[in-house]
């Protein structure tokens, strides 16, 4: 009987491989895995020697179309692994879980290591409630508006993923956008110098900034916002974005700041430029007028 299960693997310490999905490894007909030589590596090991084919984000459509039904016809077991954790959970997987289950094939779970659950179970935060999010925008605007809009879902703690060469930049982006945010940052989870640091977005920010090591190593980071405020949404029939402007100006901001105030307010970006410009055409004829006087 055709079965696909779904393994994880260590995400540093070899010794999290659990005796089950040993004997998975061992036993199944064939290994799905996101990277062929990581897996072989991991096999290598422990001196396993069952097959492996791709199973990557570029070709994991195409492997789905064709590997459940050849499971069908020659009535194979498979495993699918990832590089390190738990598949599907932003890793290759699902794909291949969705078109399997959808011809009749069973799908069963190994559990073991996953990066989300340890950076959570040592953050010291109430993790009664969150989210995952995976990796985040890279672009500041488009990582502000994600983060302000995690914040306005109600969810009170949310966990992503960050490279070392961008952990910093992130973090940066966090304590600007999302004041009052607290932060748990996992590095290197499991493996010998894990290491995790805690405080508030810029206390977190600080001692990433005066550690040497601080690009190396993949960050797994804990938000807890229950102590965020952000500024409150206007209401459709509040001031004009014009008004909006004025209002930012005023208060000390220059009109590249205020114009995205207003759009981590929730204000769409060509609306609010289209009113940055008429601001802008505003204060250059009234200075013309003044110089004529």
């Amino acid at each position: 009987m055709a079965r696909l299960y779904v393994v994880a693997t260590p995400i540093g310490n070899l010794s999290d491989l659990s005796p089950r999905a040993l004997d998975v490894l061992r036993t199944c007909d064939l290994i799905a895995s996101e990277d062929t030589r990581v897996t072989r590596a991991l096999l290598s090991h422990f001196e396993i020697r069952t097959p492996c084919i791709s199973n990557h984000q570029h070709n994991e459509e195409q492997r789905a179309l064709s590997l459940p039904r050849r499971m069908l016809e020659e009535d194979l077991t498979v495993a699918v692994v990832t590089d390190a954790g738990t598949p599907c959970i932003s890793d290759p997987g699902s794909v291949l879980v969705r078109e399997a289950a959808a011809l009749g094939i069973e799908v069963h779970a190994v559990p073991g290591p996953t990066a989300m659950a340890s950076a959570l179970s040592v953050s010291g935060f109430d993790t009664r409630e969150f989210a995952f999010y995976g990796f985040l925008p890279r672009q500041k605007k488009e990582l502000q508006e994600k983060l302000i809009a995690i914040k306005r879902s109600g969810v009170p703690v949310a966990v992503v993923h960050e490279s070392p060469h961008r952990v910093i930049e992130l973090v940066e982006t966090v304590a600007s956008t999302l004041p009052g945010c607290r932060v748990s940052a996992s590095c290197d989870l499991t493996k010998l110098y894990e290491k995790t640091i805690r405080g508030t977005a810029d206390e977190v920010l600080a001692m990433l900034r005066a550690n040497e090591k601080a690009e190396k190593g993949e960050y797994c980071l804990v938000l807890e916002m229950r102590g965020v405020a952000l500024p409150e949404e206007r209401s459709p029939g509040a001031a004009s974005l014009e008004a909006q402007i004025f209002e930012e100006l005023l208060s000390g901001s220059d009109l590249r700041q205020a114009l995205e105030h207003l759009t981590q307010r929730g204000a769409r970006r060509n609306e609010a430029y289209r009113a940055g410009m008429n601001v802008r055409r505003f204060l250059e004829d009234w200075l013309e007028r003044q110089a004529e006087d």
